[in-house]
């Protein structure tokens, strides 16, 4: 049933059923109620494409992830998503992989399908090859990056203060009565390596030097955080808290830490990072840096919101993380 079938029916033009579908004014009150009663009996549905293209928008936003397995950035887009509904957009959400020419084929393909705006989850997309393909392919439409930022016109970026997080974590274990602390990097985006900074600079005020600490680099995975724990614990018999910078990790290092019957937290205390939910299905309950993955994304989904609607926000909106203590410390 097309917009002409309508007009047909009601003997009425098709640019009157137009507007009585999108709610325009000028229409008698009695045609209205005659239209409207055929295009609900027919289950009518403006062509959004069509639509699309008399108002230069297509009501469609693309939100790039690198792993559609790693919950936390799910969870993201999830909350990302769900705001952007409410608003009447459709959200495009597309696996781009770590690597760099990946991320710029998303890029690309979303300017493609012409959407209205670009959210990019993870401080990962804080690189210059993405810089460069937002430029060229997105040079004008609003584009809102969570936990980073590249410095573009028309880029906002909703960032977390995790090296604070970090040292504030370090202050913890500290309290709790464990010194000896190994951190384990995920992986070298941004926003671990800030995590990282911040464990330094926790250790170093307890007045360990930099090439002394206990640093290590794993993927986040079951597997990875299983390896790692266990390097761990070869090395470092004496290791009385370790810091993971992804929940995930952390929890595969609890289990390696039970199997060997060290006591969690009073031989070892662990601490990840995310808050997610693997902090409260794991034994015991692990205690968590909360980088505030939920008001990230209402922010990020607000932020580009705005843009699209002509009101102004800072390029940079920090938010602050803390630490949310359970059974593991």
């Amino acid at each position: 049933m097309t917009i002409y079938d309508i007009a047909k029916l009601a003997g009425v033009s098709a640019s009157t059923v137009s507007r009585v579908a999108n709610n325009k004014p000028g229409i008698k009150e009695e045609t209205r109620k005659q239209i409207q009663a055929l295009l609900d009996q027919y289950d009518y549905r403006p062509n959004e494409t069509a639509r699309g293209l008399v108002n230069q928008s297509s009501r469609m936003i693309g939100i790039l992830i690198t792993d559609i397995r790693y919950a936390h950035h799910v969870d993201i887009a999830y909350y990302i998503e769900k705001e952007m509904e409410k608003q009447g957009y459709c959200s495009l959400i597309v696996n781009t992989g770590l690597s760099d020419e990946k991320k710029v084929q998303a890029i690309k393909m979303l300017s493609q399908r012409r959407v209205d705006g670009v959210i990019l989850v993870g401080s990962t997309f804080q690189c210059d090859a993405v810089k460069d393909a937002l430029a060229s392919c997105f040079p004008k439409e609003p584009v809102v990056i969570t936990n980073g930022y590249v410095n573009l016109p028309n880029v906002k970026g909703v960032l977390v203060d995790e090296k604070d997080g970090l040292e504030a974590c370090v202050e913890l274990m500290v309290r709790k009565g464990h010194k000896k602390l190994a951190f384990v990097l995920p992986n070298q985006t941004p926003s671990n390596l800030s995590k990282q900074k911040g464990f330094v600079a926790g250790m170093e005020s307890l007045g360990w030097k930099r090439e002394e600490l206990w640093i290590y680099t794993a993927p986040t995975t079951l597997e990875d955080g299983k390896r790692v724990t266990e390097q761990i614990l070869e090395e470092h018999p004496d290791i009385e808290g370790i810091i993971f910078g992804e929940d995930l990790s952390a929890v595969s290092g609890i289990r390696v830490l039970l199997d060997r019957k060290i006591a969690v937290p009073d031989q070892v205390a662990v601490i990840g990072v995310d808050n997610s939910r693997y902090c409260d299905i794991c034994y015991p309950k692990l205690t968590s840096l909360n980088n505030k993955m939920v008001e990230m994304s209402f922010e990020a989904a607000r932020i580009l919101l705005d843009d699209l609607e002509g009101r102004k926000n800072p390029e940079k909106i920090m938010l602050f993380s803390n630490i949310v203590e359970r059974e593991s410390t």
